[in-house]
């Protein structure tokens, strides 16, 4: 399997963990050890905002978070591509539609994954930054 195959492979599944953990109904099943395993030492994010927040901020926020919603939670993964790559190293662009109570948003994604043995797909989380393309309906 290709290294983008592979790191598109993780960014499907890793958010549907977060619909899983978010989601009253399933939180107790989604396995939170899957998401701590792919955030990679010294992983780093960019959210909308533009705040900088290491893996531990994360983590803390993903942890903090899980059955928040009921039913009403829901992420779209759309329009992969690949950026720039190494032998060991890719970058990976897609678009996120989140929606909320019936309301959407939407973000331009980049990411950085390395290979990693220990993780589902092989590959590991290094930097994630994203961007608005639709900010949340209020």
């Amino acid at each position: 399997m290709t290294l983008l195959l592979r790191a598109s492979a993780e960014i499907v599944d890793l958010h549907r963990f977060f619909v899983d953990w978010y989601d009253m109904k399933s939180a107790a099943i989604a396995d939170f050890g899957r998401f701590e395993r792919v955030m990679g030492d010294g992983f780093h994010m960019v959210p909308p905002s533009g705040l900088v927040l290491d893996r531990d901020a994360v983590v803390s926020y993903v942890k903090a978070n899980r059955a928040t919603h009921q039913g009403d939670f829901a992420i779209d993964i759309s329009d992969i591509r690949p950026g720039w790559q190494s032998a060991d190293a890719i970058i990976v662009c897609y678009i996120e539609t989140q929606r909320r109570g019936g309301k959407e948003s939407r973000r331009q994604a980049s990411a950085l994954f390395t290979t990693s043995s220990s993780t589902p797909h092989g590959v590991e989380w290094r930097h994630l930054h994203e961007t608005w393309l639709q900010v949340p309906e209020s």
